[in-house]
């Protein structure tokens, strides 16, 4: 609740920064204006470059050297953040103001020991020896941490991602600031990990009273977390309100916009084609006469192109539009009818997988990575991967891509033909058939040669094509993931997120591949470049007949994508199935407990089945089925003995379960689930 006697946890007045780069400063924030009030959760939204990470960095005053503060001012807590010196910015930092990052790795120093890093902080604040290694025990216990001794003698690396993130949290809440800055603390990881980080979060808001911050591009997130929400658009505030005024009903374009690219209400994609938001945003220092917004919106007229429309108070909200009345008028960019892809029914599967097992060595003890997986995929299908981290399901795409080798014993056919499981005994042809695009595009291509090397070099080695020949399929490439001849000219680095994921999946495409592995894919990028790269997906589908190996940890971009859904757990499938069975239930509990983690946009009360503990270790697996030491549907004895089988529980719906379909269809029915 609002405490209207003390002042406001961070106030912005008409603040603009700017990157000097190329000899000028370049605009970036542009008379920005916000309040957080004193125990508020305030989400900030919007595309990467709307400059949501410098509001964070100017807060703290943690620029990078090339940026400035060129108008406006900062008050947190009361206090003038552009006039304190250094010892008192020191102060502010220690004591008032925390920020959690995106990526807990990078946040965490790679050779300390978290104990270490956890006692530092203490020690600054005048506690040492014994009493600072109990205080850090106790914040790790504060941050649901079972075993905080053990943790404390790991490094960051032996912590899976959501427990790093706890480390990082913990750290961040240890000198119990007022205000919390939480930069995309959960992009990257698990369903249910993720909503273990949420909750947390939600608890310790509650405890200590802090004001939060919160950074997302993850609108059901900030929808569930934050009492009133900005929207921000190239520097801007566009819109900002209450959560449930602006997401139910949003009074800019921009917003309608953001919220119809979401994949909602079970949208496949044989049904539709996402919304999208066609153009970019304006680039950094570029001069902006009218609304911001006007070259990428459909209601825009010569009004909007040269007059900036002003916030208009719409009663305790706001809305940067001239035609904020009729916002919801946008029209939709989804395609009036799709052309369904060719039925797979009858055919012979393209992949066949039978007993796949991968075995790793690990400190003198068999790792069980992948175990006894057995599955078909059939041409133009999409079959979607899910399950928690450490559950098998990058390792199992290595092994079919012949990255690793499997064990011997099981087998692999591509078209009917064995399919070598290292990649050097593969022939030409295999080894073209199968490509991948991953999570991170940045990593998967080199920032030194042009996106023409880059592209030509795979048309060689792939489809074994040379001048004119070459150049011709180069440009229908490039053309059919939307992308302009200009852009061969560019480098990686002069291009977007949502580019260069582009460039990533022609190169995957160079070669008329049977098989695209697509490894998170759009897991770091905004709304509107994910639905841009999910209806790309689908669109190449239909067009080249291409079949999809889907890794996500986002089931609601699974549900749209994937014709089945293979549910992995320490290496094994628990279920398999069509999509809309396994989403529709009944479920294995492990695949219950996956889609309550979700968050969702019009869930007003959310409910969870809670996990208890994290996965545990493929080195030492549970006796009889490995789920029953987290399962909250554990029927006793014989979860503990006998591992179950993976039954047919309807046609083409398997589940690895002891309990009898039916009544898994009962349980469910009753939603026997702990509110969250």
């Amino acid at each position: 609740m609002t405490d209207l006697s003390t002042p406001n946890a961070l106030e912005l007045h008409h603040l603009s920064v700017a990157y000097r780069v190329g000899g000028r400063n370049r605009a970036v924030l542009r008379d920005l204006s916000l309040t957080i009030r004193p125990g508020e959760a305030y989400g900030l939204v919007g595309e990467s470059g709307c400059g949501k990470s410098t509001v964070a960095l100017s807060v703290v005053r943690y620029l990078p050297r090339n940026g400035v503060i060129t108008a406006g001012e900062i008050a947190l807590v009361g206090h003038n953040v552009m006039k304190l010196d250094n010892e008192s910015l020191r102060r502010m930092r220690a004591e008032s103001v925390s920020m959690v990052y995106q990526d807990p790795g990078k946040a965490l120093n790679p050779s300390i020991r978290i104990g270490r890093q956890m006692t530092e902080i203490f020690e600054l604040r005048g506690i040492s020896d014994q009493a600072a290694v109990d205080q850090a025990i106790s914040m790790l216990n504060r941050v649901r941490i079972s075993d905080p001794i053990r943790v404390m003698q790991r490094y960051p690396h032996q912590l899976s991602g959501g427990m790093q993130q706890r480390v990082g949290i913990a750290m961040a809440l240890a000198s119990d600031p007022t205000m919390l800055i939480l930069d995309e603390p959960t992009t990257g990881l698990d369903a249910t990990v993720e909503a273990e980080v949420l909750d947390l979060i939600a608890k310790l808001r509650q405890e200590l009273s802090a004001s939060i911050l919160f950074i997302s591009h993850n609108l059901a997130v900030v929808s569930r977390m934050c009492d009133r929400v900005g929207v921000l658009y190239a520097g801007m505030l566009v819109e900002e309100g209450t959560t449930a005024e602006v997401f139910n009903n949003p009074r800019h374009p921009y917003t309608v916009a953001l919220l119809r690219c979401l994949p909602r209400g079970g949208q496949r994609k044989d049904q539709i084609r996402l919304d999208t938001i066609p153009g970019f945003l304006p680039a950094p220092g570029a001069t902006i006469t009218g609304c911001p917004f006007a070259d990428r919106c459909a209601l825009a007229d010569s009004r909007c192109h040269n007059e900036l429309p002003p916030l208009h108070d719409l009663g305790g909200r706001l809305s940067r539009c001239h035609y904020h009345e009729r916002a919801q008028d946008l029209p939709r960019t989804t395609p009036g009818s799709i052309a369904a892809a060719p039925a797979a029914h009858g055919r012979e599967p393209v992949l066949r997988i039978k007993d796949l097992n991968k075995t790793y060595a690990a400190h003198g003890h068999a790792l069980r990575a992948v175990n006894d997986v057995s599955l078909d995929l059939m041409p133009g299908q999409t079959l979607g991967l899910v399950g928690e981290s450490g559950s098998g399901k990058t390792t199992f795409a290595r092994l079919l891509l012949g990255l690793v080798p499997a064990d011997s014993g099981g087998s692999m056919q591509l078209d009917g033909q064995p399919l070598a499981s290292k990649l050097e005994s593969r022939s030409a042809d295999q080894v073209k058939a199968m490509q991948i695009v991953f999570q991170n595009p940045d990593s998967a291509l080199n920032r030194a040669h042009s996106i023409r090397h880059i592209m030509g070099r795979a048309l060689r080695t792939l489809a074994g094509l040379k001048g004119a020949a070459q150049q011709k399929r180069l440009i229908e490439l490039v053309r059919s993931v939307r992308l302009t001849e200009r852009h061969l000219s560019v480098k990686p680095r002069q291009l977007s997120g949502g580019l260069k994921q582009r460039v990533a999946i022609a190169r995957a495409f160079a070669g008329d591949p049977r098989i695209v592995v697509c490894d998170e894919p759009t897991s770091a990028l905004d709304v509107s470049v994910q639905a841009a790269i999910l209806n790309l997906l689908a669109d190449l589908q239909t067009k080249e007949h291409v079949s999809y190996i889907f890794i996500s940890h986002d089931l609601a971009v699974v549900r749209y994508l994937s014709d089945h859904i293979a549910v992995l757990y320490l290496g094994r499938i628990m279920e398999i199935g069509p999509s809309e069975r396994v989403f529709s239930g009944p479920h294995h509990p492990y695949t219950e407990a996956l889609l309550s983690a979700v968050p969702k946009l019009d869930e007003t009360e959310p409910s969870r089945v809670r996990l208890d503990g994290e996965i545990p270790s493929a080195v030492n697996p549970p006796s009889g089925c490995v789920f029953h030491t987290r399962c909250p549907r554990k029927i006793g004895a014989i979860c503990e003995e006998q591992e179950p089988p993976l039954f047919d529980s309807e046609p083409e719906h398997r589940i690895r379960c002891h309990i009898p379909f039916e009544e898994l269809a009962r349980l469910q029915k009753k939603q026997e689930v702990i509110p969250a």
